[in-house]
């Protein structure tokens, strides 16, 4: 999910919960162009496209950096513009390229995924005699009322008893929770959370695996900050350590849930009248998460059961299916899943690949499907590595021009209006439809045309996706910059995309847009919306 790799941990809540809106208000932009015509007979290199890009890539940020760009015209595939094509770069969340459309192709945009309550027991009227199964089919978009509504459907059939223990079934998947390289300090936070096919979202962006924790200041100094949890469940524990200070103190209040453990520590200070620190936090073990809300559902709803809950056994085969619960079709998940970069999307997707084609839910036997998906698209494999879905591990490499070639191919997919749709849309306000480009490239041509998939980690970030350029051509472009000591090159990246749409490629007519007059919005410290809940970005 475009998410980071470097985090300042004290001060994420806050970003996210407190920036003021009129540093997060949508960007604008200047309108400084230059605009020449190519020399009468200049062949395609002259068309004055590289002398714009490059001038835009000559950016003192990019000093010392590594740049793979590459601009084609989408209908003929003709290469406009390259740049070191075949490097192999970080491509951070420009990874989803592969693993969505690779999902679109090998699942169907129609697959869903269901989470099934069974038994092998027997009924005695309203007691079910044996072990109740939770199945779970690796469902990201689970939540709370889903588990809710199972409980009811089985409290609807007659059953108020059951003699066995809830059974959690996640052996769809591999016990592997995290991906390879995932930096350790990420584990609480929510781009990172553990993944497992039995899990649960708490609001509907839909980040599986997590808790959201609001801690509101007390009525008075020296009080406690009030904290509730959102589902309200006692798998976590909240350790309240903070304290509420005088109004005008600086707000330094934090939420972290400890390593290897359930229990969330809110600490700091928050001020009288401060606004709620707001954070979305990884679950330990998001089986036992969903095991426990389902628990406390079938208790609502008046279902006595034995005991605590048993995690990781597999449903016996003949067991008899009580309640079902069915996921949005996946062309309606990849809206979630693109627009926000969803990091646990793309995760759940490859070892649901690899379950569907090899029998095996884990990441090598999903990402070996993807990579045989690349190839059938005229991707050069042999030139890519990926190890996971999302783009979280640094050691993921794209070149810029096998992303060309993927966007390239993917256009004439039966599912590729309903992908192409689901790409973020620059200056688009709407956050379902602009997601992580919501607040970029406005007032320009650039604005509701370009469609791009964003990536963002320290040191490498990435936009590749399509834009018209001002004679309606339809043009691919994949940027690819790493390893450049500035917090940020968004603009860069946006320099790049305003110039085609601002120029006819077509006629050589170029209108040129520097770096410094694209007011592109930036978070401090090089952080994005992406990483942050976008609810201001």
């Amino acid at each position: 999910m475009s998410r980071p790799v470097i985090r300042p941990t004290r001060g994420r809540g806050r970003l996210r919960g407190r920036l003021r809106p009129a540093l997060l208000g949508l960007a604008c932009i200047l309108t400084s162009t230059l605009t020449w015509s190519a020399p009468a007979g200049a062949g395609p290199s002259d068309t004055g496209l590289k002398g714009a890009i490059d001038a835009i890539l000559a950016d003192a940020r990019m000093d010392g950096g590594a740049a793979s760009v590459v601009i084609a015209d989408a209908a003929t595939g003709e290469r406009l513009y390259q740049r070191d094509g075949g490097d192999r770069l970080m491509p951070a969340s420009n990874t989803k390229l592969a693993t969505s459309t690779a999902a679109m192709a090998l699942l169907g945009p129609d697959y869903r995924f269901h989470t099934d309550v069974l038994s092998t027991g027997s009924r005695h009227g309203s007691t079910l005699r044996g072990d109740l199964y939770l199945r779970g089919g690796g469902d990201p978009t689970t939540l709370a009322k889903d588990y809710d509504r199972l409980a009811a459907d089985l409290a609807a059939s007659g059953v108020k008893r059951v003699t066995g223990r809830l059974v959690a079934d996640d052996t769809r998947f591999d016990t592997q929770r995290l991906g390879r390289s995932w930096a350790a300090d990420d584990e609480s936070s929510y781009y990172s959370a553990q993944i497992s096919p039995l899990t649960l979202a708490p609001d509907t962006d839909y980040d599986s695996g997590t808790v959201i924790v609001e801690a509101l200041p007390g009525a008075a100094p020296g009080d406690k900050p009030r904290v509730s949890l959102t589902p309200l469940t006692d798998y976590v524990r909240i350790d309240n350590r903070g304290t509420t200070v005088p109004a005008g103190q600086t707000d330094t209040l934090a939420i972290e849930r400890q390593h290897g453990t359930n229990t969330i520590v809110v600490s700091g200070n928050i001020p009288v009248g401060a606004s709620a620190t707001k954070e979305w936090v990884t679950t330990w073990e998001p089986t036992g998460y969903a095991a426990a809300v389902f628990s406390d559902a079938l208790a609502q709803h008046g279902i006595r059961i034995s005991g605590s809950p048993r995690l990781g056994r597999a449903t016996p085969p003949g067991a008899k299916l009580l309640a079902s619960h069915s996921s949005m079709p996946l062309r309606e998940l990849m809206f979630p899943f693109m627009k926000l970069s969803n990091n646990m999307h793309a995760e759940t997707l490859t070892k649901t690949i690899g379950y569907e084609t090899a029998g095996r839910g884990t990441w090598d036997a999903g990402l070996a499907a993807i990579g045989g998906y690349l190839g059938k698209e005229g991707v050069r494999t042999s030139t890519i590595r990926q190890l996971d879905g999302s783009g979280l591990t640094r050691m993921n490499l794209f070149p810029a021009e096998q992303l060309a070639t993927l966007l390239l191919s993917v256009r004439d997919a039966p599912w590729y209006a309903d992908w192409y749709a689901s790409l973020p849309v620059a200056c688009n306000t709407d956050r379902a439809i602009g997601g992580t480009l919501r607040s970029r490239m406005c007032g320009t041509p650039a604005a509701l045309n370009a469609r791009g998939k964003t990536g963002s980690l320290t040191g490498a970030s990435a936009l590749s996706g399509y834009v018209k350029d001002a004679a309606g051509r339809e043009l691919v472009y994949s940027i690819v910059l790493n390893n450049y000591l500035a917090s940020s090159v968004k603009s860069i990246e946006d320099a790049i995309v305003v110039t085609l749409a601002k120029s006819d490629t077509g006629a050589g007519t170029i209108a040129a847009v520097a770096p410094n007059a694209v007011r592109t919005h930036e978070l401090p410290a090089g952080l994005e919306c992406s990483w942050q809940k976008p609810k201001f970005c």
